[in-house]
């Protein structure tokens, strides 16, 4: 779907382990954004791990928007949404999910960001953390042009970011 300065692509992605896809600059650079987790999104070693709710499995679709300004939460779509900054030092990113045999070339390169190399918003939604899900609208990754701002949580319903917000239970991250 496109729409004026926004762009959504549906993705699948091959997962072998450890419930995560990946989010990566094109040219192999790291970020020089600073390791954080907030929930479901991890910033570390250049790289964004986005957790999914199932450990492994074969194409399972995922939805990214890239955007030239906020395109807004789906509140109401969504049992959890978290926002963190990302700085793409080269305004080029790919995504894979977590897998033994990695290809960059099977990679899905997203299209460029709107504002070439900067700061920049990741809203990433999930729905059916609970459940084990893994259905089409599950996972939905927001990408915009941002000044820098505070990690937030916009909205934390399931079980699962409830555990993650305990910090007496181990992995949490809120």
């Amino acid at each position: 779907m496109t729409e004026q300065g926004i762009q959504t692509l549906r993705l699948e992605f091959d997962v072998d382990d450890c419930s995560m896809v990946h989010l990566l600059e094109q040219d192999g650079g790291e970020s020089p954004s600073p390791a954080r987790r907030l929930g479901d999104v991890e910033i570390r070693e250049g790289l964004v791990d986005l957790f999914i709710s199932v450990q492994w499995g074969n194409g399972i679709p995922f939805t990214v928007t890239v955007a030239d300004r906020d395109p807004g939460p789906g509140l109401d779509d969504y049992e959890d949404i978290t926002e963190i900054d990302y700085y793409s030092p080269s305004g080029r990113l790919m995504m894979a999910g977590f897998t033994f045999d990695w290809d960059e070339e099977k990679a899905p390169r997203l299209p460029p960001l709107p504002a070439g190399p900067g700061n920049y918003r990741l809203r990433y939604h999930v729905r059916g953390a609970d459940s084990e899900s893994c259905g089409e609208g599950d996972y939905h990754l927001q990408i915009w042009p941002s000044a820098p701002a505070e990690p937030v949580v916009l909205k934390a319903t399931s079980h699962h970011a409830t555990q993650m917000r305990d910090p007496g239970v181990v992995g949490g991250g809120f």
